[in-house]
């Protein structure tokens, strides 16, 4: 089974879109750009969108929904957001269809054009903006803190399955505040949301960010991230924060009355991940074997084969054993089809990336035991069967550790510091990882270090320490480094 997955060494890419295919989580679709999301994938991004979704809660928020369909005047208020995203909206300009008089199946009717085009979301501050001006009058009605969970559409030219496509699922936070403060508050806060998501859930160590100016979203005054290190050494915008000052309160008008009446524009942020973090759990964590799941996040956790093939007595023991581990909370399966090997099933759900697999054979019940197989250090022991449920508890929050721990030590690894061009250039081409330098903060030596090297500036570190030093192209003094790498 392993031989379906291209090596890491032998082509990283393929080895990526090997695991996306061969592991069941998503493929191609008939519409260039798109892909469909399979059961074994949905089942994870599941498991992302319900703690996210408990978090956000905890955090005060609240769902709603706002339409798929944005009507082209609104992109046009916002000068910066539409300039970010005009490139990559998708238009809709009729609303019918009519079989073609030459009988070649349908046609637009041209008479059915719309007075003015919709643009298929690409983001929904725009559309909520204008509906927050029908919700907000008084300080009373703020804060407003809403999320939404939507697929939205950004018309990219070079796909690639979870890390690009065109159509994506995400949630999309937007928040109004009466004070600028509260407004910052939040933004720090949601990115903090993000950061203990993804380290504690998805095992996947983050560094918390600001943006420069030249990468922030399109319309904000500050963009906080979340940035990842993947095996190959590039790194992976896995999530953001964005403070929005007032720039879309102006824009649409929504002002409010304070404690002393006077009105004023309201303050905002907008803060998002989406299916894009599928591929950086993918790409943080599998192997050459295939897909390896934090066992927090794993739709199944344990999955029970019967060695060599079921019979009423292995049936009757897992029966047992599926009631123990799930009156545990452990999400368990058992593969009872007697269609194929042991070896097979094996080989099967290690490719899938099932932590924990129990091998229930009949020598092993006669001696009390049960072998007990951890997909992410590839090991097996036989352990006792009575307190298994306990044992395989206990197992998987180490196997969630474990994973934690092996992408931080990876992450250290991979990250140098600099203070020449030409050494920067060097440990790019040779080592790849994040590159801390000095950066004198103009754009026009971020915009040559883009160009001559691929490499931007991820992000300015929240945790940055204050560090004396030059640019390393223009020699101009410098506090502190800034994040450098190559990236999805």
């Amino acid at each position: 089974m392993s031989k379906v997955i291209t090596p890491r060494e032998e082509d990283y890419s393929q080895w990526y879109n090997d695991i996306v295919r061969k592991a069941q989580l998503a493929d191609h679709s008939a519409v260039r750009g798109c892909m469909v999301i399979k059961p074994h994938g949905f089942g994870i991004w599941e498991r992302m969108q319900r703690q996210l979704d408990d978090m956000f809660k905890e955090t005060g928020h609240v769902n709603a929904y706002f339409p798929l369909f944005i009507p082209k005047s609104f992109l046009s208020k916002e000068a910066e957001h539409v300039e970010g995203f005009a490139k990559e909206c998708a238009v809709v300009t009729h609303h019918r269809l009519m079989n073609d008089p030459n009988g070649n199946g349908v046609v637009v009717d041209p008479s059915a054009k719309l007075e003015e085009e919709l643009i298929v979301r690409p983001t929904s501050e725009t559309i909520i903006w204008n509906t927050y001006k029908d919700w907000i009058d008084s300080y009373r009605d703020l804060p407003i803190l809403v999320n939404q969970w939507a697929n939205v559409v950004r018309w990219e030219l070079r796909t690639r399955l979870f890390l690009r496509t065109a159509e994506f699922l995400w949630q999309e936070g937007h928040t109004a505040h009466a004070t600028s403060q509260e407004a910052e508050e939040e933004t720090t806060r949601m990115l903090d949301v993000y950061a203990t998501f993804a380290e504690e859930y998805m095992a996947m160590p983050v560094i918390k960010g600001v943006k420069t100016a030249s990468e922030r979203f399109a319309g904000a005054i500050d963009t906080y991230t979340i940035e990842a290190l993947m095996q190959d050494g590039k790194a992976l915008q896995s999530g953001t924060s964005h403070f929005l000052g007032q720039n879309f309160a102006k824009a649409f008008d929504v002002t409010f009355s304070n404690k002393e009446n006077e009105r004023e524009h309201v303050w905002a942020t907008s803060w998002g991940v989406s299916t894009r973090l599928m591929g950086g759990l993918i790409m943080t964590h599998s192997d050459d074997q295939g897909l390896i799941i934090p066992p927090r996040l794993a739709p199944t956790q344990v999955v029970i084969v019967p060695i060599p093939k079921p019979n009423d007595e292995i049936n009757a023991e897992a029966k047992k054993l599926l009631a123990e581990l799930k009156e545990a909370g452990v999400r368990v399966s058992y593969d009872d089809d007697d269609r194929k090997r042991p070896g097979f099933k094996f080989a099967e759900h290690e490719l899938k990336g099932i932590p924990v697999r129990l091998g229930l054979g009949k020598r092993d019940l006669e001696k009390g035991v049960i072998e007990v197989a951890r997909r992410d250090e590839k090991t097996k022991e036989s352990v006792p069967r009575e307190g298994i449920a306990t044992y395989v508890k206990n197992l998987l929050e180490e196997i969630q550790d474990n994973l934690l721990a092996k992408a931080k030590a990876h992450r250290a690894a991979h990250t140098t510091k600099v203070d020449s061009y030409d050494e920067f250039k060097k440990v790019l081409d040779e080592k790849g990882g994040f590159v801390l330098a000095h950066w004198d903060g103009s754009p026009e030596t971020e915009q040559q270090i883009k160009e001559e090297t691929k490499a931007t500036i991820r992000c300015v570190p929240l945790d940055n320490p204050q560090e004396d030093g030059v640019d390393m192209i223009s020699g101009k003094p410098s506090k502190e480094r800034v994040l450098f790498a190559r990236a999805y």
